[in-house]
């Protein structure tokens, strides 16, 4: 997590004047229910707009294992999604084969750390597609 609940917190409240630029990118908030708790939980994520869709990657700094968020929502795809003052409803789903290649380009040119990640771990990291609804 980005910064964590500090930066969740201030993003909230501040509808993303505080936290939606980040260390030269932009993030939102993506709040998915936990798969064992049933709790929202948010996280702060680097996005992309991608047509009416926003993406994000599940990297988890290149650990062997998926991020929380990732495994809750291929539990749950639906998800609540922040975008500055935007608030709504999305659906989650991991790129596809086909896509991922050029999603994956459009991520790196914003956070090139992502290719670094995916050389620490064996784990095919995915990128995930939110879709409004």
């Amino acid at each position: 997590m980005l910064f964590g609940e500090e930066h969740v917190r201030r993003y909230q409240e501040t509808d993303g004047e505080v936290g939606h630029e980040w260390e030269g990118t932009v993030t939102l908030l993506l709040t998915t229910v936990g798969r064992r708790s049933g709790k929202e939980r948010t996280t702060p994520l680097i996005y992309q707009p991608e047509g009416d869709a926003y993406v994000v990657v599940a990297s988890k700094g290149g650990a062997d294992d998926h991020p929380a968020w990732y495994k809750n929502l291929q539990a749950n795809p639906e998800v609540k999604v922040q975008v500055k003052g935007d608030k709504f409803t999305a659906r989650a789903r991991t790129a596809t084969p086909e896509e991922k290649p050029s999603l994956w380009r459009k991520m790196t040119s914003v956070w090139p750390q992502y290719d670094e990640y995916q050389q620490k771990t064996s784990r095919d990291i995915p990128v995930v597609v939110l879709e409004r609804v």
